[in-house]
């Protein structure tokens, strides 16, 4: 029988990181302003492995992938769904 480490065991935290809850408190702010809302890439490009979500943006692999196409009601509507998937990991 292998041997475990213990991390194996070691459950995921629950709630939000510090990264997850500045991205979350921008797309508060994108919702409420007037402005070209700006990508949410912070360079951690990485998708989770329980989840089909960017561990650094909260954005799908087609959100990531269709930005440069999205027009403005598009992007904030990305920019509403992190919201959404963020506000569901609290």
């Amino acid at each position: 029988m292998p041997s475990m480490c213990g991390s194996e065991l070691t459950p995921k935290s629950q709630g939000l990181t510090p990264a997850d809850q500045r991205l979350a408190a921008h797309a508060k702010r994108v919702l409420h302003s007037h402005d070209m809302p700006p990508s949410p890439c912070i360079s951690i490009c990485r998708l989770s492995e329980d989840t089909t979500f960017c561990e650094g943006c909260w954005r799908t692999l087609d959100e990531i992938g269709d930005w440069g196409q999205c027009n403005v009601d598009e992007k904030r509507a990305v920019w509403m769904r992190i919201g959404e998937r963020l506000a569901a990991h609290l």
